[in-house]
């Protein structure tokens, strides 16, 4: 299953920040663009992970299109 995330941009004082609007309390961040992928994917297995051990059911995905905001530098995608 695949999880739209929401990425903040970040610059050299602020790390990039991540949600994932499916998965409420869900979130991460990364110094790189690419740390804050990997790290969002690590949060997004560990939301599920609890979840599932917890006997709390798996939300659904939702489809959001791949865009990318410049006035506000926040990227939107998909990850699994």
């Amino acid at each position: 299953m695949h999880y739209p995330i929401a990425i903040e941009v970040g610059d050299e004082q602020h790390a990039y920040g991540v949600v994932v609007p499916d998965l409420p309390g869900c979130f991460s961040a990364g110094d790189t663009f690419d740390e804050a992928i990997a790290n969002a994917r690590e949060a997004i297995e560990g939301h599920l992970e609890s979840l599932s051990e917890h006997g709390d059911p798996i939300p659904p995905s939702s489809t959001l299109p791949v865009r990318f905001w410049p006035e506000i530098g926040t990227h939107g995608m998909r990850i699994q």
